[in-house]
């Protein structure tokens, strides 16, 4: 089993990576470090892991280690993580901007270590069966992908960077991941509308296929939606990505990680391209304030 480490112990720490740690049988989840003591002592309690001191500590008990902080913390740390050896599982964005992410990415390249970032959408059963088998017999030219939230800001229980940013910066990166992965790389974009309501964009793929994609964050408060068509000379295919969400999808992502560290190869969704989806969310972000 591969011997991992928590960094943080918020609320994403405690209710989607700590139970899929626990439950994960490729992984040993031995360690949890944050800046707040007590919260670290109650999460590594309820889950068999040691509180560690410093972070410093953490590092010496693992080989792996997950992150649920804010994004330009997330970088100094990593970075110490990754120069210790450690192969790193990152939440989105990579950093609290291009610039970080593109210093983070930096040091991944050159430590060589593995690296894997947190797009759970992947993980789902009903998205993998979608990219797997729907996709390629649809043969698609162009998609759509639609967001519909009641939480632009990500939520009550969304850390204050995440609220400040709107619904962009709360699923645009899942959903252009989703998107990328059906229909290939997104290599044009504009963007127009107000982040803390709603935001279109129109992609150009590298393989000369187009798609629309679209994120409201006005829906009456309910479940959230996230729905992604795809259509061909072979007929039309759906997935609706968030139905799927859970403990089961979150461990699997973790045991894909474990299989990455274990490996030692290169990952599809590894920091290089975490920073492609950062550059752009951040793309849109800009297009959104000079046009609207």
């Amino acid at each position: 089993m591969i011997p991992v480490g928590l960094v943080g112990a918020g609320t994403r720490a405690a209710e989607v990576y700590a139970p899929a740690l626990e439950t994960c049988p490729e992984v040993d989840f031995v360690a949890v470090w944050a800046r707040s003591a007590e919260p670290v002592r109650r999460l590594a309690e309820r889950h068999g892991a040691v509180p560690c001191p410093r972070f410093e500590d953490l590092l010496e008990r693992c080989s792996a280690v997950v992150f649920a902080v804010p994004p330009p913390v997330q970088v100094d740390y990593a970075t110490s993580a990754m120069r210790h050896g450690c192969a790193v599982l990152l939440e989105k964005p990579i950093g609290g901007d291009v610039s970080g992410a593109e210093q983070l990415t930096s040091v991944a390249l050159r430590e060589k270590v593995p690296t894997t970032v947190a797009l759970a959408w992947r993980h789902t059963e009903d998205v993998r069966r979608f990219l797997a088998t729907d996709a390629p017999d649809v043969d698609p030219v162009g998609g759509v992908g639609r967001v519909l939230s009641g939480t632009p800001d990500g939520g009550a229980s969304a850390p204050p960077w995440r609220r400040a940013r709107g619904v962009l910066r709360t699923y645009a990166a899942d959903l252009l991941d989703l998107l990328e992965a059906a229909l290939g790389p997104v290599v044009g974009m504009h963007a127009h509308g107000d982040p803390r309501t709603w935001v279109g964009m129109s992609l150009d793929h590298s393989v000369g296929r187009f798609s629309e994609a679209s994120l409201y964050g006005g829906r009456p408060p309910g479940t959230d939606v996230a729905v992604v068509e795809i259509s061909g000379p072979r007929g039309t295919a759906g997935v609706e990505a968030l139905a799927g969400l859970g403990p089961s999808a979150y461990q699997r992502m973790v045991a894909e990680f474990a299989g990455v560290v274990a490996d030692g190869r290169p990952h599809g969704l590894g920091i290089e391209h975490g920073l492609h989806l950062q550059r752009l969310v951040e793309s849109a972000e800009t297009d959104l304030v000079l046009h609207g």
